[in-house]
Formats: C-alpha cells, structure tokens, sequence
C-alpha cells in the first residue's frame, strides 16, 4: 500500500513460520503489562489530587508518566535498534515495574517528589507496552502489518480493562498492608509489569526484528520466500513518516487530555472510585478490543481512510463528553468509548503508515522517535488538561479536544498530493514526453 494514496495491498501472502510463536509470546506479555498500564490511567490523577489537595495539578501525573514514555521510547528503540526487541522491551518493562514500585513507595511515605520521580521511571512501562507492537509487524508482509500490529494490541484488552476494575480490590489490600488505597493498582503494576519482562526475556525467541534483518540479508522477503527481499538502498519516505506521525500525535493528545481528567471531573459531581473505574475500563476496552476489525480494515480499505475515520470519531467523542449531563455514568462512559475507539484507528493506521515508510535497517529508531513524539503529545494533553479544566470546566476541554481533532483531515489532505517533482525529475519527465 501506498501510504499517500491509501490504496490497499494484495492479500494472500503467507507469513514466516516463526511469526505465530512471536505472536503468542507478544500477546501473553501483553495481556500482562496491560494490567500495569491501567494503574497510572485509572488513579494517577486522583492520588496526585489528594497527596496535592488541588485539581489544578491533577494532570501532572499523566504529564510526567507520558513524558517519561517519551525518554523510554526513545530508550527502547535505540536498544531495539541495536540488539532487538527482546532485550529492548524486557529492559523498558523491568524500568516500568522500578517506577510502579516507587510510586506505592511514595504514596506510603507521602513523599510528592518520589511521587513525581516514580511516575516519570513507569512511564517507561507504558512506552514499552505500545512499542510491543512494532514487534508484531517485524515478520508480517505489508499486506497483513495491520492485523499483525492490530493482534498485539487487541491482547493488551484483557489486563488494560481487568485492572481498572480491580481498583477497590487492590485499594483493600494496600488499606491491609498500611498504604493508601489509592496506591493499590500500582503495586498491581509492578507485578504486571515485571511478568511482562520475564516473559519478553525468556520467549521471544527468534528475535522477530533480528530475524527480519536476516531474511533481508538473504534477499528473501517475510512471508514469501519466493518474492525478492528489500533493496538493502531503499530511503526512507519522509512524508510518509511525517503523516502517520502526525495522526498519532494527534489522537493521543486528544485521548489523553480528556481521559485524563475525567475520573476528576465525575468525583467532583458525587461519583465514586469503583464508578470512574468503571467508566475507564470501558474506554480502555475500545482503546484495544476493537483491534482486530481496525487491522483488517487497515489492510483493506487502506491506512488513509481509517485514519480520517479516527478524527472524525474524536470529534464526536469531544462533543458528547462536552455535553454529557455530568450525573450520567452511562453518557461520559459512551463518550470515553468513542475517544478509545478513535485513538485505535488513529494508532492502527499511524502505525502500519510509518513501518511501510521505513527500510528494516532504520526501522527500530525512527519508531522509537515517532514514539517519542506521541509521549510528549501525551505529556502535554495531560499537564494542560489540569489547567484547562481549573480554569474553564471539563465540557471546554472536551470541545477543544473534539476541534483539535479535526487537524487530522488537512494532515491526510495534504499527505495525498503527488510529492512535488525535482528540477532533474522535471526535465527527465520533459525529455520522456
């Protein structure tokens, strides 16, 4: 496919032979580590709000986490780059269950800046769990890199939408052991996390990206020994990169910003904890359960258009949270389930648009970079969520959320343009005609 003009690749190719066990040990750690990313998504903003007594500062926590997954993006990709992806993810896992032990530490002690340290190291966790799907798509022809990306995340589902539901369970078991309630899901974290990175450290083998180079090497393609490999001078196409960067950037700063505050916003009209648990699990569930029908639309409709899809669904999302009477459970849960379900079309596509951008020899750092980008988009959404919700109410985030979105239409727009031609191109084309 062609990430320009959105025109969908053949279908029918086989997949390399390791590619199914790479899959199951990619959905096993991923079923893992998403226990341990809902922790900082479901109660971060709380416990920073009640160890900070102040709104205003509630979406710190979600500013430093995603700015610490921009740190260990990058991190983990240069690994990756270097020795592949098992010591690569296992390290940012291991990085992320340090973080979540340091912020039951922190909330043990009362300690704010081990709080804000803390929160920094887990979001190399959180880094890790969406780099995981880089993985999936190693081994995968281009005709199958949605569903193969779309797999990785879809197991992320289980623990993303079991751990939000276990808040009141783990928050009893810190109550027994003399730490605040709201520290519970991050001790669920380290041990999420820190099964993740046993399972990555022990089981991925072969290394999927080592094994992609090799096969380049040899000149064979994945999936089809029969079809020439990568030409080993192959560019990189730069707009490509710089469209679906952009498209993820975009939905995760939407997504972020108003995820984030909405646990605020409904304690602050009389609903509880187990309540707003509630509300994110269901959108955590459309974040990742929807992944396979994303994939397959990917790969045959075309990453472009499921793209346009994502910003149109954020806008509607926006404005239903906007709107959403704030005593309904039910309207803020169906808002946060079209924000979720649009953040998965935009990653999906953003993701299948850059890998088909990218020769397998830059591969793992230019993903890391573009992840680097989609942290800070999520590290500015959640620090200006706080303020903009001090000072103007949730239902003005959410409206500026769902305007923000619409950016995603001129970014596709732009990106289906004939490349400009070269003055050498442009008297080369002279001279055909």
């Amino acid at each position: 496919m062609s990430a320009r003009s959105g025109i969908p690749a053949p279908h029918g190719e086989p997949e390399v032979p390791q590619q199914r066990r790479v899959l199951t040990v990619l959905v096993v750690s991923q079923i893992l580590s998403g226990a341990g990313l809902a922790a900082g998504i479901t109660v971060g903003a709380l416990l920073a709000e009640e160890m900070l007594d102040s709104t205003g500062l509630a979406g710190v926590p979600s500013a430093l986490f995603t700015a610490g997954a921009a740190l260990g993006a990058m991190g983990v990709g240069r690994l990756c780059q270097r020795w592949g992806r098992r010591p690569g993810l296992a390290l940012g896992y291991g990085v992320g269950a340090l973080g979540s032990l340091g912020v039951v530490i922190a909330a043990a002690v009362d300690s704010v800046y081990l709080l804000f340290l803390s929160l920094f190291v887990y979001g190399a966790g959180t880094a890790t769990n969406l780099l995981a799907r880089y993985a999936g798509a190693d081994l995968a022809s281009p005709s199958r890199r949605g569903r193969a990306v779309s797999t990785v995340l879809f197991a992320t589902t289980l623990g993303a939408v079991v751990g939000p539901l276990l808040v009141s369970a783990t928050g009893e078991v810190a109550e027994a052991w003399g730490i605040p309630r709201l520290a519970g899901p991050f001790m669920l974290a380290v041990v999420a996390f820190t099964a993740a990175a046993s399972v990555l450290g022990t089981c991925l083998r072969p290394d999927p990206l080592l094994l992609a180079r090799d096969l380049a090497a040899a000149g064979r393609a994945p999936g089809d020994p029969g079809r020439k490999g990568e030409d080993p001078t192959a560019r990189t196409d730069t707009r490509a990169v710089a469209t679906g960067a952009a498209v993820m950037v975009v939905t995760q700063l939407v997504m972020i910003a108003i995820m984030t505050m909405t646990p605020v916003h409904m304690r602050a009209h009389g609903h509880g904890t187990q309540a707003a648990g509630i509300v994110i699990a269901l959108h955590v569930a459309a974040m990742f359960m929807p992944s396979p029908l994303t994939g397959m639309l990917v790969d045959r409709l075309g990453r472009l258009w499921v793209a346009a899809a994502s910003g149109l669904t954020l806008l509607t999302a926006g404005i239903l949270a906007a709107v959403a009477p704030p005593h309904s459970v039910a309207a803020l849960a169906a808002a946060l389930v079209l924000l979720g379900l649009g953040w998965n079309f935009g990653l999906i596509s953003g993701t299948a648009i850059v890998t088909d951008a990218v020769p397998l020899a830059r591969r793992a750092a230019t993903q890391g970079t573009v992840d680097v980008g989609i942290a800070m988009a999520g590290a500015t959404g959640g620090m200006a969520s706080g303020l903009v919700v001090a000072a103007s109410g949730f239902p003005a985030l959410a409206a500026g959320g769902a305007v923000l979105a619409l950016a995603i239409v001129p970014v596709l727009a732009v990106s289906v343009r004939p490349p400009r031609a070269t003055p050498a191109e442009a008297v080369a084309s002279k001279q055909r005609v």
